[in-house]
């Protein structure tokens, strides 16, 4: 077998093995630990939040949420690098009335804000958040946009895929490594097979018909008839 032809039998193996750590779905997508980031640069016209916020549902995703600063960082450094948007985002979040504070729509606590130095108006019905992405600052907003210039979305990470045991990583990864090293040997085992198969084996297998006396018995023999030939 030619040596050109081993890459391309390695590569659907190396294809399984980019699967099993491709975790969001595809590259429009930007992971950061447990979750995948995308931006809609698309500007729609919006009757309610709900219509922004379906947006991201179409994606199976939801509108973002912002846990710690770490995620707020990273969020603001793609801004800058990757995404091209508007200087302010809408936060996937809501003012509920009813316990008077700010909950997330896709139901996660609230445990990180990073709100202007501004205090509170006195009346906050109807109120989100919004993301200024040149300084990652929040500040309040009123809910009923008529458009918006793009929607930042968030999913996480499927479940099988973020709780996957080391076990059972372990034994994936040694099922990948296998997988290459016996079709790197079959494919050895089969170009020796092949090229000594093209010699027609003749340093194994000789087709000239041997003689069952080796050359030291012949002329003994020989010898012995031309003696008795004398004396006849």
């Amino acid at each position: 077998m030619p040596r050109a032809a081993l890459p391309t039998l390695l590569l659907p193996l190396l294809g399984l093995a980019a699967a099993t750590v491709a975790d969001c779905p595809s590259s429009a997508w930007v992971q950061f630990k447990d979750s995948c980031y995308i931006f809609l640069q698309e500007a729609i016209k919006v009757e309610s939040i709900e219509d922004i916020r379906n947006q991201c549902t179409d994606h199976g995703a939801d509108m973002i949420s912002i846990h710690n600063e770490e995620e707020n960082a990273f969020i603001l450094n793609t801004f800058k690098k990757q995404w091209k948007g508007p200087d302010d985002i809408l936060l996937g979040m809501f003012y509920d009335t009813d316990d008077a504070s700010f909950k997330w729509f896709d139901s996660s606590n609230m445990t990180f804000d990073k709100w202007e130095d501004h205090g509170d108006a006195e009346d906050l019905v109807d109120t989100c958040g919004f993301l200024h992405t040149k300084t990652g600052e929040w500040k309040k907003g009123n809910c009923e946009v008529s458009s918006v210039e793009g929607t930042l979305c968030k999913a996480a990470i499927p479940y099988n895929k973020k709780h996957l045991s080391d076990n059972h990583i372990l034994t994936s990864t040694l099922v990948i490594a296998s997988t290459v090293i016996l079709t790197v040997l079959g494919a050895i085992i089969w170009y020796l097979y092949k090229r000594n198969s093209d010699s027609g084996f003749t340093t194994v297998f000789s087709t000239t018909p041997q003689s069952p006396y080796d050359d030291d018995c012949v002329l003994v023999v020989a010898e012995e008839n031309e003696y008795a030939v004398r004396f006849d």
